[in-house]
């Protein structure tokens, strides 16, 4: 699944040891998410949102881009 959380997180200067704190999961899991390995639970994609002060579907899009 396509997300925008590397770029969210840039944008606020945090690491992904600080994105995982706020998370409370660990930085391991910030980093298979951000980088598409692994999926987060609905618990998890609900903490995104209300950290980055977004929609679940502004954050990822499950949608597969054309490559023409």
């Amino acid at each position: 699944m396509k997300n925008r959380i590397k770029v969210l997180r840039a944008e606020r200067n945090w690491s992904q040891a600080d994105l995982a704190d706020k998370l409370e999961v660990s930085r391991q899991s910030v980093n298979a998410v951000e980088t598409g390995k692994f999926d987060p639970s609905l618990p998890l994609a609900f903490r995104l949102a209300r950290l980055f002060e977004l929609k679940i579907e502004d954050i990822f899009n499950d949608v597969p881009v054309d490559h023409d």
